[in-house]
């Protein structure tokens, strides 16, 4: 080759030589600078070292993790806070993974995209932790404050009325949309710590309107005054004269409904003292038979039947049962069924 060639040669190769080296020179002096564009859980690191990174997201990315997470209804709250839910970022993997996005490429290419100042544009997903155990207790906790059965409508006694007590609707917290949205509150870094509560409304299987419907037809017994009063469409249709326990034999206080329904029943005589030596014997229909007419029984040996003794009735004279005349025994028979209830106060 003429002297002429060879001493641009040497001097083009000299060059390039410079400016390899000075290249691989000036990318290993910065291997340790985050390259610009670069970001960590939304942190902007670009520009940063190693050391600067990680203060920075001490400060700014796990300060931000440990707000408590806030789950919201209406003006109810309930906090879970980083001393019970444990919650961490592994800063140092984030840091690491950081520099990382600024070694793809070859030194030269390197160099000269750290030179020009062109952003790398990369994002980290930081590795965020929390104590799974803390997080599921804390929405057992919060579905437990919230949670309500619906409430069936209900009826009220007294001797002379019968009172609704209004159903009432029910909620019920979705917990697997509260669990997730906790745990997306814990691990996501830059998202919103404040979550509301998802319900879903529970409806009385027996509202208000209904139950006139459930309960068609009932009876109360007014021990004191003497009176069996006939509801139907829970308002008092007819009342009749009774006579019920005497004392020590007092007909059974509270809520019951007719078991069964005869006419003309026999008379299944308790095994008590009382009955003295008809105990447990059965006495058939006839003038033997105290038992009139027809047998609607409720309780404990205790019902309500027919009586040839009406100047019992308005009395404390049978032992338990509710005594009443043939004819109004006779009526009410006809107007209730097995299940009517029967309230005695």
């Amino acid at each position: 080759m003429p002297r002429k060639y060879l001493i641009p040669l040497i001097t083009v190769g000299v060059f390039l030589l410079v400016l390899v080296g000075g290249a691989y020179a000036y990318d290993s002096a910065t291997s340790q600078t985050i390259e610009s564009g670069v970001t960590v859980g939304g942190v902007n690191v670009g520009g940063l070292n190693a050391d600067e990174a990680r203060a920075k997201l001490h400060q700014n990315l796990l300060a931000s993790l440990e707000v408590p997470v806030t789950v919201t209804r209406g003006s109810e709250s309930w906090q879970l806070g980083p001393s019970e839910s444990k919650v961490g970022v592994d800063i140092d993997g984030s840091v690491n993974a950081a520099l990382s996005k600024g070694n793809s490429g070859n030194f030269i290419t390197r160099a000269i995209r750290k030179i020009s100042g062109s952003s790398a544009d990369a994002t980290v997903v930081p590795t965020v932790t929390y104590s799974a155990p803390a997080a599921r207790r804390f929405t057992d906790r919060v579905t437990r404050a919230i949670d309500r059965p619906a409430k069936d409508a209900s009826l009220t006694f007294t001797v002379s009325a019968v009172a609704p007590v209004a159903s009432k609707p029910g909620v019920a917290v979705n917990r697997r949309a509260l669990r997730s949205a906790v745990a997306t509150a814990l691990a996501t870094p830059g998202i919103s710590h404040r979550v509301p509560v998802t319900v879903r409304v529970l409806k009385p299987k027996v509202t208000t309107g209904q139950l006139a419907q459930k309960y068609p037809v009932l009876i109360t017994v007014d021990r004191s005054n003497f009176r069996l009063t006939l509801f139907k469409n829970l308002k008092p249709v007819k009342t009749y004269p009774i006579a019920v326990g005497r004392a020590g034999l007092e007909t059974p206080a509270g809520l019951y409904s007719i078991q069964d329904k005869q006419v003309n029943p026999s008379w299944h005589v308790p095994n008590s003292a009382w009955a003295g030596a008809l105990a447990g014997k059965t006495i058939p229909p006839g003038p033997a038979d105290p038992i009139k007419a027809r047998w609607m029984g409720i309780a404990g040996g205790a019902g309500i039947h027919g009586t040839s003794e009406d100047s019992s009735l308005g009395s404390a004279a049978s032992h338990g049962c509710v005594r009443m005349s043939i004819p109004d025994v006779i009526d009410l028979y006809d107007r209730v069924s097995v299940g009517t209830p029967v309230f005695i106060a």
